[in-house]
C-alpha cells in the first residue's frame, strides 16, 4: 500500500484550491454559510445552510436512477482538474462541494458497491494516518449519494459537535478485547451510538466484527443501516457507530408546508444538520430534529436486543 501522509494530504488540498476554481469557489463560500445552534435533548446540534449540498441531500438513490447515471466517482466521470492521491484501492480527492473547512471523498478506484464489512481495517488505517481528520462512512441506504461505489470521506476533527459530546460523556461499556479495545453503547441526544475505543487495530476489527454481526438487518438488504465516524485522538482510535432503522424521515417526501429537505447521513447525526434550502434552515426546530432522530435512529428495544445477541455470543464484558 502506497505511503500516505498529513503532507501530501495537506499539498493535494492547497493544489486543488489553486488551480481548481469551482473547488476554490466553493470552499469561499464556506466562510459565509449561516448556522443556527440548538439543544436537542441535551446535545448542542448545529444547523447549517447549505445550498450546495442540494445535489447530495436530494440525490436519487433508487436503483433505477442509479443504472441511469454515470457514476460521479469513477475517474473518467471526474472533473479533468480533480487530482488525487493514490493509497492501496483507494484514490482521495477534494470535495468540491463541502460541507467541512476541509473535506476528502475517498472512493475506491474500482466500481465496487457500499459495503464496509470488509474496509473497516482500511477505516481505522485511514483514519491513523490521517491524524487530525475524522473519517466517515455513510451506509449505502443511511445517506450515500453514491451507494454504488464504495468509498469514505474525511473531514477536519473538531468540527462535529459529537466529538467534544463524547470527551465529556459517561460510556457503558457492552464488550472488550481484552485491554486493547472496548465496546461501549451511549445515548446522545436521541441517537443510540456504539463506541469503540481501541489502541490496536486488530481488536478494534474485532469489536466492529462483533457488533455488525449484531445489528439488525432487513429482508433484502446489503448490510445493517449504519454511519460510521473515526478518528485517531491520544494514541487511540475511536469509532462511533451510529445504527440505523431508516434511510429518510417522513418530512423529506412530506407534501407543502411540511416537506423538509433533510435527508441524514454521518455529519448530521454527528450534530451538523445540513439544509440545503433556505425556508428548511429558517424554520427548523429543536422539535424537529429530535423527531427526525427518533424516526431515522434505532431504539431503546432495538439496543436491547443487540445488546442481547452481543451476549449470547459469548461478547460479554468480563472483568
Amino acid at each position: 500500500m502506497a505511503e500516505l501522509s498529513e503532507e501530501a494530504v495537506e499539498a493535494l488540498f492547497g493544489q486543488q484550491l489553486a488551480e481548481w476554481e469551482t473547488a476554490r469557489t466553493n470552499y469561499a463560500k464556506l466562510s459565509r454559510v449561516e448556522e443556527r445552534k440548538l439543544t436537542v435533548n441535551g446535545s448542542t446540534i448545529i444547523v447549517q445552510y447549505n445550498p450546495e449540498r442540494l445535489r447530495s441531500s436530494a440525490a436519487k438513490v433508487d436503483r433505477a436512477s442509479i443504472e441511469h447515471r454515470q457514476c460521479f466517482l469513477c475517474k473518467p466521470n471526474r472533473p479533468a482538474e480533480q487530482q488525487w492521491i493514490e493509497w492501496g484501492d483507494y484514490e482521495i480527492i477534494v470535495n468540491p462541494y463541502p460541507i467541512f473547512p476541509k473535506h476528502f471523498t475517498i472512493p475506491t478506484r474500482t466500481h465496487t458497491a457500499q459495503r464496509i464489512i470488509s474496509r473497516f481495517r482500511d477505516m481505522m488505517t485511514l483514519a491513523l494516518l490521517m491524524k487530525g481528520y475524522t473519517v466517515f462512512y455513510n451506509g449505502p441506504e443511511c445517506g450515500a449519494s453514491a451507494p454504488d461505489h464504495c468509498h469514505f470521506q474525511a473531514g477536519v476533527q473538531g468540527f462535529m459537535p459529537i466529538e467534544a459530546e463524547l470527551r465529556h460523556t459517561v460510556l457503558a461499556e457492552v464488550a472488550r478485547d481484552d485491554t486493547r479495545a472496548t465496546l461501549n453503547e451511549v445515548n446522545l441526544g436521541g441517537r443510540h451510538c456504539y463506541v469503540i475505543e481501541s489502541t490496536d487495530v486488530d481488536a478494534g476489527c474485532k469489536l466492529f466484527e462483533q457488533l455488525y454481526a449484531s445489528l439488525p438487518m432487513s429482508e433484502g438488504q446489503a448490510e445493517p443501516m449504519m454511519n460510521v465516524l473515526c478518528r485517531a485522538e491520544n494514541q487511540q482510535c475511536i469509532t462511533v457507530v451510529i445504527p440505523r432503522r431508516k434511510h429518510r424521515p417522513a418530512c423529506y417526501n412530506a407534501e407543502g408546508e411540511s416537506r423538509m429537505l433533510i435527508s441524514p447521513a454521518s455529519v448530521d447525526l454527528g450534530g451538523v444538520v445540513i439544509a440545503s434550502r433556505k425556508e428548511d434552515f429558517e424554520r427548523i426546530t429543536a422539535e424537529d430534529i429530535a423527531a427526525i432522530f427518533s424516526e431515522v435512529c434505532i431504539t431503546d428495544a432495538d439496543v436491547a436486543c443487540i445488546n442481547d445477541k452481543l451476549n449470547k455470543k459469548g461478547y460479554k464484558t468480563t472483568n
